[in-house]
């Protein structure tokens, strides 16, 4: 299951998507996330979905690679679902001892759900079109303007790269440790609770020495490169906006003003 995080990876491939400028894919990207949280019926839910379809077919990114990440959050959603489903107070349909199903707990479980597969695969959508360096270089220009207040927006935007950068490769490292430690007799899977808390150290630990290891070898190389912050630095591409990008503003917004106008 750990390869299934899709979170942090670039899907190299021409499309429209990937040609967009990454402040864009950004500002689509939170207007999403904002637009989930004001949907509250069947057809704030279904804009949402015709809007994520469109934008997975203009990335041309494959959608079962895609719904892969959804594995990773699998407990979680199941998790969150079971509270909403026997915990919401309302018309009882039937009872199983002190738990509960009720109608309104059935309609929040299932508004929940889809929120939450929405949120991952519209987030993966921005990671696996974007590389890493258009996202900090889109991160930077975007929060250009609180450099005026002293916080320092370069760093932070590396930081983010850097982190996200990382998810992939770590994911990879975890793989072969964890078949590493298999080959010599450890098992990740049977046991308890506690038991497999106990059975993940063999796996941590190799894991964190190599992270940091990692983190030890990129700090060198920034510093062998005279790397001193964002002060003064140049862009090799930088970023302007073409006539697509225009279109996908004026896109978020009129999807923005329907999904308020189907909340209000």
């Amino acid at each position: 299951m750990i390869r299934e995080i899709t979170l942090g990876q670039y899907y190299p491939v021409d499309s429209v998507l990937h040609r967009m400028d990454p402040r864009t894919k950004l500002f689509g990207t939170m207007i999403f996330i904002v637009s989930l949280f004001l949907a509250d019926s069947l057809k704030a839910y279904g804009v949402a979905t015709i809007f994520l379809v469109l934008v997975i077919r203009l990335s041309k990114v494959p959608v079962s690679f895609m719904v892969r990440g959804l594995r990773a959050i699998l407990f979680l959603l199941l998790l969150s679902v079971s509270f909403n489903l026997f915990l919401t107070p309302g018309t009882e349909i039937f009872r199983i001892g002190f738990l509960k199903l009720t109608w309104e707990g059935l309609r929040l479980a299932g508004f929940m759900a889809l929120r939450l597969i929405y949120l991952v695969i519209g987030s993966s959508v921005m990671t696996l079109t974007t590389t890493p360096n258009e996202l900090t270089d889109g991160l930077e220009k975007s929060m250009g303007f609180l450099n005026r207040v002293g916080v320092p927006v370069h760093e932070i935007s590396m930081m983010m790269s850097i982190a996200l950068r990382f998810i992939p490769i770590l994911v990879e490292e975890t793989d072969k440790i964890m078949k590493a430690q298999m080959a010599r007799g450890a098992d990740f899977e049977s046991g308890n609770l506690i038991q497999k808390a106990k059975s993940m150290v063999p796996l941590l630990v190799p894991l964190f020495i190599s992270a940091f290891r990692r983190a030890t070898d990129l700090a060198m190389a920034m510093e062998a490169r005279c790397y001193h912050g964002g002060e003064g630095r140049t862009k090799m591409k930088p970023l302007h906006y073409e006539r697509r990008d225009h279109m996908g503003y004026l896109v978020y917004l009129v999807y923005l003003a329907i999904m308020i106008f189907l909340r209000y």
